[in-house]
């Protein structure tokens, strides 16, 4: 009997556990840590050095439940899309581990204990771009651009480059110019960072209707507007020490990382006009280096202020 009661609190115990990374999945942790990186730089920066920790925690808080909200009705709208292809097969949702009705109302928890926190314990602007954020990427990218346009990830980006926004006007209150800049860069960065990996899931992209940019056109052309993107990106990067008063640090890491981005592009448009394509191509060495990029760049943004 003991044995009986053990094995089903066992049981019990692990559904349970099952239930709640089910939930976490949702979110798409992994695309929360990138946004979270971009937010707290942006408050050093502003600062001028290190602000509270409060704010830092309240807003961090804040904006990773604003982004898990968003991530959870993207699951929803695009369950179909997910069902398709293989990278995306084994979410939740796909996988019938939480019902819609269950992840829409978890996706509408989250958005309003976001708006919450960042509204009283940071402010409501921060707490309006934080919702303005979740709108953009629900309505106009999942659920008018991305099954319609090769554009789709060009402008439904936009809402990843609020993070710098929302950190920024936590401490100061108000938008300046630099974390427009900040917002311009992630702006730029975003193209060619997804289309790198939708090289890799064209076949995926195609099954399931989706008009990424490697869909519709030819290597040659991704990689060139891979290229100029990777370009813009870099030359607004520098930007940023001009109009915001930064020690050395800043200009010289946006420097050297963004002639190391430039030269990753340079070779993957060479390989594509040379007829790679496929593993050849090695798209993914451009999305990965992309990821450490901006990672770094944020984090110089960061320790800039701290130093000088």
């Amino acid at each position: 009997m003991r044995v009986a009661v053990s094995s089903v609190a066992a049981s019990s115990g692990a559904r349970f556990w099952d239930v709640v990374k089910a939930y976490v999945a949702l979110t798409k942790p992994r695309i929360i840590e990138l946004l979270l990186v971009t937010t707290a730089p942006a408050m050093f920066l502003a600062a001028g050095g290190l602000p509270p920790w409060q704010l830092i925690l309240v807003t961090m808080i804040g904006g990773m439940f604003a982004a898990a909200s968003a991530n959870t009705f993207n699951c929803v709208l695009d369950a179909d899309i997910d069902e398709i292809m293989r990278r995306t097969r084994r979410r939740p949702v796909p996988r019938h581990q939480v019902s819609t009705s269950h992840a829409l109302v978890f996706g509408g928890v989250l958005a309003v204990l976001a708006t919450l926190i960042l509204g009283f314990g940071a402010n409501w602007l921060s707490a309006v771009l934080a919702l303005a954020a979740n709108a953009f990427y629900v309505f106009v990218y999942t659920m008018w651009l991305k099954r319609r346009t090769w554009q789709n990830i060009v402008w439904g980006g936009i809402a990843g480059c609020f993070p710098p926004l929302i950190g920024w006007t936590a401490v100061t209150g108000r938008v300046d110019w630099a974390p427009l800049i900040l917002f311009a860069v992630v702006f730029l960065w975003t193209p060619p960072h997804t289309w790198a990996l939708a090289f890799r899931y064209r076949d995926d992209y195609a099954a399931a209707g989706v008009p990424m940019l490697p869909v519709v056109s030819t290597p040659p052309r991704v990689a060139a507007q891979i290229f100029w993107y990777t370009l813009a990106t870099v030359a607004v990067s520098l930007l940023l020490w001009p109009v915001t008063p930064t020690g050395p640090l800043y200009p010289v890491v946006a420097a050297v990382l963004g002639a190391v981005f430039i030269a990753e592009a340079v070779a993957l448009w060479r390989r594509a006009r040379a007829g790679a394509d496929g593993p050849q191509l090695k798209a993914m060495r451009l999305f990965h280096l992309s990821n450490t990029y901006l990672a770094l760049l944020f984090l110089a943004v960061a320790v800039d202020p701290l130093l000088f």
